[in-house]
């Protein structure tokens, strides 16, 4: 109904509603003469009546009241009424006495005249406002539909070349201590490129993709280092469930990054479970004995993600951080 007002489609439709409704307001009130004289009076007053409508609703309106001219708007509207009444009282003139059905009745006043005028106007100046303001709130929507898109795309654009910085400076540093396990990085990073290239680009992406690509990334951490391990967890049906790309990269990223313990043993623990339409994913990662100095544990990833679970689950998501002394999780509970 809504689209009916606004959308330039139906432009001749609303036109020919309007002009019917005109003519049928006009051509059953009463009769004041006789015929023919009855029939052109109310052509005329038809005519006249839509001579007013679109001049407002076409010229002043837009060239004054939308340009916030109020009151050179309210001048025309005035000189608009004066110029009215002086034609109907000439075509009252013109018509003479003899014609009318009751020579008795007075003629319509200037006040009664100008009433109908104003609400003429009034009702006009309305549908063109209305149809201005949802012109300018569909458009407001589609700007901020267009800027989270955008800022959607941004923040996942952060990830990549960070992580894809990590993983270049891992391969770096292994050719020259172990180049077959280099090797071996560059091919899985080669897996994880693809993916981010490819699949990522997609607006929603299937769970057991992505986490498919965090496997790949523990492979790829685990090569490097010895002492690290991970297990990923899965429970419930997690076949054919959607979620926008590179969701967890940033949990899992951080969880690396801030674990790595040159005394004992790391790890990073994924699980995922799909409960009651929900979603439900946890990180859990070891912390080193030895705290680095001057880090961020959150991390700009966790700045991005954060940015990101606002903007696309704005009131279907829960998250919630847990830093214990030796271990450091997230959970992420997500509504499908």
């Amino acid at each position: 109904m809504l689209q009916f007002f606004i959308t330039p489609n139906y432009r001749m439709y609303r036109h020919f509603i309007m002009i019917v409704f005109i003519s049928l307001a006009i051509f059953n009130s009463d009769p004041e003469y006789t015929e023919p004289t009855e029939a052109i009076s109310r052509v005329i007053a038809l005519l006249m009546f839509l001579v007013l409508v679109y001049t407002n609703m076409y010229l002043l309106v837009p060239k004054l009241l939308f340009n916030n001219k109020y009151f050179a708007y309210c001048l025309s509207v005035i000189g608009v009424i004066f110029i009215s009444a002086l034609i109907h009282k000439s075509g009252q003139y013109f018509y003479g006495s003899d014609v009318r059905l009751d020579s008795t009745k007075e003629d319509v006043s200037f006040l009664p005249f100008s009433f109908v005028i104003i609400i003429l106007f009034s009702a006009s100046a309305a549908i063109k406002l209305f149809q201005r303001w949802m012109l300018d709130a569909q458009l407001i929507t589609e700007l901020e539909r267009a800027n989270t898109n955008a800022e959607l795309e941004q923040l996942k654009n952060q990830i990549n070349p960070h992580f894809l910085f990590n993983m270049l400076n891992n391969a770096n540093v292994l050719t020259k201590k172990d180049p077959e396990k280099a090797s071996q990085v560059l091919m899985k990073l080669s897996d994880l490129l693809r993916y981010q290239l490819y699949d990522s680009a997609r607006e929603k992406v299937l769970l057991t993709s992505d986490i498919h690509f965090l496997e790949d990334f523990l492979n790829l951490e685990k090569v490097r280092r010895d002492n690290f391990d991970f297990i990923i967890s899965k429970e419930g049906n997690l076949s054919g469930v959607l979620i926008p790309p590179l969701l967890f990269i940033s949990f899992v990223e951080n969880a690396v990054k801030h674990n790595n313990d040159s005394a004992k043993s790391s790890y990073v623990n994924l699980f995922f479970d799909i409960r009651n339409d929900e979603l439900f994913f946890k990180c859990i990662n070891s912390k080193p004995i030895l705290k680095a100095v001057n880090t961020n544990t959150g991390g700009l990833g966790l700045v991005n993600i954060k940015r990101r679970l606002e903007l696309l689950f704005p009131l279907s998501y829960n998250l919630k951080i847990e830093d214990n002394p030796e271990t450091y999780s997230v959970t992420l509970t997500i509504k499908l």
